[in-house]
C-alpha cells in the first residue's frame, strides 16, 4: 500500500496511491461506511487496526485525482525525531575521504527541514557548497525500545525517498555537521511511503540521483555498511523510537563532494530522487 498528504487549499488530506492516482482516504471511508483516521500519523500508529479498511478503500474508493496533478506535503508532517546516518556506503565514505565507520555516524534534522515532491527549495546566502544525497528513508510505525537486530524490521511501518541535501562549507566549518545539514527545506521527502510488507528487504533496492536530467547516483542499499535493520537496533539502545519518526538511512557515491570538479548545486538546478518501488522524488533549487 502507499499513501500521501495531499494539500486542498490550505488543509492537508490523506491520499492513498492506486496506480497513478490518489484516493482521498477520508471521503471514501465516509461513503464506504468504514472507519479510518484521516492522518498519516495516525495512521501510522494505527496501521493493524485499519489495515483491512484501508483495502477496502484501496478497492473501491473514488479517486481525486492523479498524484502528479496534486500538491503535495512531506509524507510525515510533524515527526517527533528525524536521525540521519552519515558515511553509511563504503563507496561515498571513501570518495569523502573518510575513514570507513565502524559504528554508526548520526546526525539530526527537524520538521523546518522537511519538504515535500514537487517543492522548491531556496538556498540560503550563507551556503555556498550546496550538495545533493539521494537516500533511502525508514519510517517507523511502532514504539520501540533496545529492539533486537533481528526484530528491528518489525518496527518499520515503511518506506520512502529522500534527499539529505547538505552544505558542506557549512558542515564541515566544525565536527558537528548540524549547520550545514538542518536548512529550511534540505530533507525532501515524497511522494509518498510504501508500506513494508509492500517493499520486502530494504536491504535490495537501486536508488538513483539525476540532476538536471544527468545520472550522478546509481547504487543499491546492498551497498550499505549498517543495515536498516542495524541502524534501528542501535538507535533504539538509546531513545525510545516513536510511530512516524524518521531514519534517512544514508547516501551512495556519486556526491558533488567526492568529484574531481566540484560545481556545487545553484539555483535553477532540478533534482531527481528514485528508488525501486518508492516512486521519484523532484525538487527545484531557487535563491533564498
Amino acid at each position: 500500500m502507499k499513501l500521501c498528504t495531499y494539500r486542498e487549499g490550505s488543509a492537508l488530506r490523506l491520499g492513498l496511491v492506486r496506480g497513478d492516482e490518489v484516493v482521498d482516504v477520508a471521503a471514501s471511508a465516509a461513503q464506504l461506511g468504514v472507519s479510518v483516521p484521516d492522518t498519516m500519523e495516525a495512521v501510522i500508529a494505527q496501521y493493524a487496526e485499519y489495515q483491512s479498511a484501508l483495502e477496502a478503500i484501496a478497492d473501491k474508493g473514488v479517486a481525486v485525482g492523479k498524484l502528479s496533478d496534486l500538491r503535495l506535503a512531506p509524507p510525515v508532517t510533524r515527526p517527533q525525531k528525524i536521525v540521519c546516518v552519515g558515511l553509511n556506503y563504503r563507496k561515498h565514505a571513501e570518495e569523502s575521504k573518510m575513514p570507513i565507520p565502524s559504528s554508526p555516524v548520526y546526525f539530526s534534522k527537524f520538521a523546518n527541514s522537511l519538504a515535500a515532491h514537487g517543492d522548491e527549495i531556496a538556498i540560503p546566502p550563507v551556503a555556498r557548497e550546496v550538495d545533493y544525497e539521494v537516500e533511502l528513508v525508514a519510517v517507523i510505525g511502532r514504539r520501540c525500545r533496545d529492539v533486537a537486530e533481528e526484530e528491528a524490521l518489525g518496527a518499520v511501518f515503511g518506506y520512502a525517498v529522500g534527499n539529505d541535501l547538505s552544505a558542506r562549507d557549512l558542515q564541515m566549518r566544525a565536527s558537528q555537521w548540524l549547520y550545514g545539514k538542518a536548512i529550511d527545506g534540505f530533507a525532501p521527502l515524497g511522494p509518498y511511503i510504501a508500506t513494508a510488507d509492500e517493499v520486502g528487504d530494504p536491504q535490495r533496492l537501486g536508488l538513483r540521483l539525476y540532476l538536471n536530467g544527468e545520472l550522478r547516483q546509481n547504487s543499491s542499499t546492498a551497498d550499505m555498511i549498517f543495515s536498516v535493520a542495524q541502524v534501528i537496533a542501535d538507535l533504539s539502545r538509546i531513545m525510545t523510537l516513536e510511530p512516524g519518526d524518521l531514519v534517512y538511512t544514508g547516501t551512495p557515491e556519486g556526491v558533488i563532494l567526492g568529484r574531481e570538479e566540484k560545481v556545487w548545486l545553484k539555483p535553477g538546478d532540478e533534482m531527481a530522487c528514485e528508488i525501486d518501488g518508492l516512486g521519484r522524488l523532484e525538487n527545484r533549487l531557487v535563491a533564498g
